[in-house]
Order: C-alpha cells, then structure tokens, then sequence
C-alpha cells in the first residue's frame, strides 16, 4: 500500500499510514502512528470522525509541545490539527450564551484548535484587546491551551474562556460552557464523562491598549528567548509546579541542571526543560523524566507531577 494517500473526494483531507510522529511532536522524538489525518477543515474533521470504526483509538495533536510518543508508536488513527483549524476572528454575532457580555468593554474573539497560542495573542493586541499577552508565552495550540488549562506569567487558558465548541466520534459538534468542565491548575476534564475533543473557542477580552499589549509581548519573549533552551527541541516546561514552590528551582537544588541519559538533558539554562542534544528516543526522554522525579521525590520528599503527556507503546 501506497504510504501516503489521497482520499476519495467525500473527504478532502490528507491521509498518511506509519506517519514517523517525531516530524510532529516539539522534542522530534517518538514511533509512528498507524494513521495520521489531516483535516482540510473543520467540516471535513466531522465528515473523517464518522467513518472510523467505533473502537478505534483516536488522538488529536496540535503542534505536539505538551507530548511524549513512545518509539514503539501508536495503534489507531492521529488527527492532526495545527495544519488545519486555523480560523480566526473577531465574533460579532451575539449569542444568548454571552448576552450578560458587555461588547462595549470587552471583545470576543473566535480561534480554532489549531490557532498557535501566541497567534492569538498577538491577533488579540492588534484588535486593541487587553489579557491575551500570557498566550505568547505558550508554545502550543488554543485546543492543547483548552485541554490542560495551560498557563504561565499568572494567568490561565479557562480564565478568558466564554464557550468551546467540541467534536465527538461521531461528527456530532457541541458548544460548551465553562460549567461543563472541571478546571484547576493545568486541568481541564468534562464535569460529566463523554469523549468529544475540543475544535474551537470563543475568548473574550477587555478592550484596552494594544500598542501596551503589543510592548507586553515583546518583553515576554525576550524573556523566554533569555531564559529557556529554544535552540534545541524541547517540549517546554516538563512538570508541574508543586503548590508554592518551583519545580525548576527544586531540580536546579538537587543538582540536576545537565543530567543526561542518551540524547536527553535536562537543560542547564532552565531545570524544567529537557532537551534533545540529537538522536534523543523517545525512551532517553521518558527514563530521563523518571529519573528526575526519583532523585527530587529521594532529596526533598516532593514528587514532581508531569505536565508532559506520554503516550503510545514501548518500543
């Protein structure tokens, strides 16, 4: 069989077979996945959902800075986002979910799945929308920003959230209010058990100063231009701050900054990082995960929690 496929003209995606995922995941580690599809659209997502098998495993993956996929790969079916959820724009229809929103304060803005986060800062700045800066700072897409609650400089995805739209195997599209979801500190679960994932969001944000916000920006990347390895694949920060504390500072403490095993380190321009030198698997990355965590938990009785997600099968 022909390892890359065009489908039948009913779907207009593009569908791949053992896809090497290290292409698609930030540390450029990891197996290949029985299938990878990439969607031309979002209606066309919901066309490819319904012809998959009912037990079929699925994953939806943006730009892969947040996961770890083992070498031995994953069984299933991989849905690509980045290349293809990329609608953004100012939202001027109103809707009886957000009628208590004063527009006249606050704009609203529409950003798909696979929007990279600091597009959408920089989308809000340029619209003279305030609160969105933090987004730079995330080396994800808006639908891994919605899955983990991500977060830095004090500020969290969910806070800005009005309304999600999901997707579930079927096709079957659903707006979502934030009630509708547990959130916590880099957590995001459905307060009631289904499997849908999410497509898109509505954000708003106050209107303010974007020559301010724009200025924010630029002083939050060159902060993380000073202060994290972006010279070399790393999927950002590995693990979770303990309550109170820093967990970079508590690896930084143990004497942990340059450990390496295989083609992994853990960087030694920021503790929280590993990097891959060349040649990392997606093994020297895990065992070196595991590692940290023993000898912080062994010094200092704290065990470090992943923000990573590992996942698919030993190799």
């Amino acid at each position: 069989m022909d390892p890359t496929n065009r489908l039948s003209p009913v779907l207009r995606g593009r569908l791949e077979f053992f896809a090497d995922m290290g292409r698609f995941v930030s540390w450029r580690a990891g197996g290949k996945a029985d299938r990878l599809y990439t969607p031309a659209d979002l209606e066309d997502l919901a066309a490819f959902m319904q012809t998959l098998p009912p037990l079929e495993p699925v994953q939806f993956i943006g730009l892969g800075s947040n996961l770890l996929i083992r070498d031995g790969g994953l069984r299933g079916t991989v849905v690509h986002l980045h290349a293809a959820l990329r609608q953004l724009h100012i939202e001027q229809r109103r809707q009886r979910s957000w009628a208590d929103l004063d527009l006249d304060h606050y704009g609203l803005i529409y950003a798909e799945a696979g929007v990279a986060s600091p597009k959408l800062a920089s989308y809000a700045a340029l619209n003279n929308l305030t609160g969105a800066e933090f987004l730079a700072g995330i080396p994800g897409t808006v639908g891994g920003a919605l899955a983990m609650n991500a977060g830095c400089h004090g500020a969290e995805t969910w806070s800005s959230v009005r309304q999600v739209l999901t997707l579930d195997r079927q096709g079957m599209q659903y707006r979502r209010l934030p009630g509708d979801f547990r959130i916590g500190y880099r957590l995001c679960e459905p307060a009631t058990s289904r499997e849908e994932w999410f497509v898109a969001a509505w954000f708003a944000f106050p209107r303010g100063d974007g020559e301010a916000s724009r200025a924010r920006i630029k002083e939050l990347l060159d902060k993380r231009i000073a202060t994290q390895p972006l010279n070399l694949p790393n999927c950002g920060s590995v693990f979770r701050n303990p309550p109170d504390l820093h967990a970079a500072r508590l690896i930084q403490d143990c004497g942990l900054k340059g450990l390496t095993i295989g083609g992994a380190q853990v960087s030694d321009k920021h503790a929280n990082f590993i990097v891959n030198l060349g040649g990392a698997t997606a093994a020297d990355i895990e065992t070196l995960i595991e590692t940290v965590q023993a000898k912080v938990e062994t010094a200092t009785g704290i065990r470090l929690e992943r923000e990573v997600r590992i996942i698919g099968e030993h190799a």
